[in-house]
């Protein structure tokens, strides 16, 4: 009998042990998602990652010195070169589908390129958008519109201030700037002759509303007539202000350093300093192309002197 009881304890103790399963290995991930949604009122908002860009502030931010730069760069832990965001941001409207921006498109630069990319991502098809906003013509805000000869959104009206764009596509322009400019104003002309052939740019002065909810509002110093989009659906107002912000740990404490890039450093100041001031008082949102991506919320930081609450998509 012992060596029977002894059998049925092992099969006891065998029933009784929990299953383990053999799980199959996953290959990991390891890249974060590009693109970042949320409501406005009615309107849904996507901040689309082009990539990033390295870039040496301290040597292209002005008027404010390197050791105070580097100062508020390390309170961030960033280092002098900083890895820029460069965002486009996808608004649904419901009616619409509006896109501010378009991205550097494809480049010899492979940390960036990607609005079109991490738009599919965010389950839309380039076909689908039908208006697109330019906020100014830096390569990488209109470099997203045609690739490889082609529309990149064929479907798309692509909506330019009429002064930003007269600046650019001024063959005068083009043969009076210096060699190193050159190239900036032909890759504008090359892009836009191809959509103007295809019927697909509209240009506007003032600030009329060009969809509903959508004004421009005209914010210059960086370029001649640098342009931002209000956007307000059901009482609720988002600013997606361009480029009035390149280095957010320096230029929020000190909205008086420049960058090198900017072709009026007084009014890119003044325009700073305006819709600092705007945001502030308000409480809207602001949506930034060299804001850190996805964005984040800065809470009543100490703004010469003012408490300010600025919320970054």
């Amino acid at each position: 009998m012992k060596p029977l009881k002894a059998a049925c304890l092992i099969a006891m103790t065998a029933f009784g042990l929990p299953d383990v399963a053999v799980a199959e290995a996953t290959t990991q991930v390891k890249t974060q998602p590009g693109h970042y949604r949320q409501l406005l009122g009615q309107y849904e908002i996507t901040a689309l990652s082009d990539g990033t860009n390295a870039m040496p502030m301290d040597k292209l931010l002005t008027r404010t010195d390197p050791n105070t730069i580097r100062q508020l760069l390390a309170e961030k832990s960033l280092t002098p070169t900083v890895e820029t965001s460069i965002n486009a941001f996808l608004v649904n409207t419901g009616k619409n589908l509006v896109l501010i921006d378009t991205g550097n498109g494809t480049q010899a630069n492979s940390n960036v390129g990607k609005v079109q990319k991490n738009l599919l991502a965010a389950g839309y098809r380039p076909e689908q958008v039908d208006t697109i906003l330019m906020t100014h013509l830096h390569g990488d805000h209109f470099g997203g519109l045609v690739q490889n000869g082609k529309l990149a959104y064929p479907n798309a009206t692509v909506y330019v201030s009429q002064k930003e764009y007269d600046f650019w596509l001024d063959p005068q322009h083009l043969a009076q700037a210096a060699p190193e400019r050159k190239p900036a104003f032909q890759r504008v002309q090359d892009v836009f002759k191809i959509l103007a052939a295809a019927n697909k740019v509209k240009t506007f002065t003032g600030d009329a509303a060009l969809l509903p909810g959508i004004t421009p509002v005209f914010a210059p110093g960086h370029t001649p007539e640098h342009t931002a989009y209000s956007i307000v659906s059901d009482g609720h107002k988002l600013l997606a202000w361009g480029d009035i912000v390149h280095a957010e740990a320096v230029q929020m404490p000190i909205p008086e350093t420049t960058i090198s890039f900017d072709s009026d450093m007084d009014q890119a100041t003044k325009t700073r300093e305006t819709l600092f001031a705007q945001a502030a008082s308000e409480g809207y949102l602001v949506a930034g192309t060299h804001l850190p991506f996805p964005g984040k919320e800065i809470d009543q930081r100490q703004h010469r002197g003012a408490n300010h609450r600025e919320h970054q998509a």
